[in-house]
């Protein structure tokens, strides 16, 4: 399950028992700004668990220092060892702007930042004097003994490939299908199941006995992605007839359209189409998904028994 952004800080302590409980794998936090702070979040969750894996995505690589990202990831692992897997991306340039810490070259400061990051964890002492991160002899304390796969999230194609070279992983924001996926890691120049290399995504949830209510309920979010100048759905082998469909006959179009259509698409329908979902995901070479629930936080205490079925298939 992935944590809301919209979701009050409290609830992501209930989330993460009732998964554990349940026997779900991963929770997701998010920190996109100016909501909620991903590793405070991350901290909660962890602390009230002795299983759950917890990920965080993303960290923007220029809102911190890339020393303070280091410890805060440092930090985490120290409060579940083994238990974390921690993003970092461009973040919304818009966001970055707000603050005054927009890069100039993106690209440039994602990739200082996550080596500089990578080495920290690692136990070295790092000096390095580049374009955004300036450090002299800097070295964590107390680095986790068994550092995690430090993930990119990243969307582009430069992204992706900067991602391969020096991340230890993706984490692909929603909406991601497994045609996404495969375009995505050929980017990278990766391969799926690549053992060193940890593959996330993030999905919208939606589970309906009847899955042409689900259909229904998601058409304005699909809709609204097909509006998007750079979606991820350009990769699907059926977009050019997805989008005239959508052009033609709008929301109802996409409410009628295929289930195997949906099922590329997302976790969205009966439990078997999200499970037949995930699957694909999987056999894409996804390890780790994070699913968005409805943005409400009582709907959402509903979905976790989704989450927790699905978990167990």
């Amino acid at each position: 399950m992935s944590f809301d952004r919209s979701f009050p800080p409290a609830f992501v302590t209930e989330a993460a028992r009732a998964l554990e409980a349940g026997g779900a794998q991963q929770l997701w936090v998010i920190e996109d700004c100016f909501y909620t702070a991903g590793p405070s979040l991350a901290a909660a969750a962890l602390t009230v668990t002795e299983q759950l894996t917890v990920g965080v995505g993303i960290l923007p690589a220029v809102a911190r220092t890339a020393p303070v990202t280091a410890m805060e990831i440092a930090t985490l692992c120290g409060l579940g060892p083994g238990r974390v897997l921690p993003g970092i991306g461009h973040g919304v340039q818009e966001w970055m702007a707000q603050m005054g810490v927009r890069p100039v070259s993106p690209l440039t400061a994602l990739e200082e930042v996550l080596v500089a990051v990578r080495r920290l964890l690692a136990g070295e002492e790092v000096t390095s004097h580049g374009h955004y991160v300036d450090l002299d002899a800097v070295r964590l304390e107390q680095p986790p003994a068994d550092p995690p796969p430090l993930l990119a999230g990243v969307f582009g194609p430069k992204s992706l490939a900067l991602a391969g070279r020096v991340a230890g992983g993706l984490v692909l924001a929603e909406p991601a299908s497994p045609s996404y996926v495969r375009w995505s890691l050929e980017q990278a120049g990766r391969s799926p199941g690549d053992p060193g290399f940890h593959l996330s995504v993030f999905g919208v949830l939606c589970v309906k006995k009847d899955r042409a209510e689900a259909y229904r309920t998601m058409a304005p979010w699909l809709a609204q992605q097909l509006q998007q100048p750079r979606t991820p759905y350009t990769s699907l082998p059926f977009f050019d007839d997805l989008a005239a469909r959508y052009a033609e006959k709008g929301m109802d179009g996409l409410a009628t359209m295929p289930a195997e259509w949906w099922t590329e698409l997302a976790p969205v329908g009966t439990l078997d189409d999200a499970a037949a979902h995930l699957q694909a995901l999987e056999d894409a070479g996804v390890q780790s998904i994070g699913m968005f629930p409805i943005r409400d936080v009582e709907v959402a205490r509903t979905q976790l028994a989704d989450v927790v079925e699905l978990a167990k298939r």
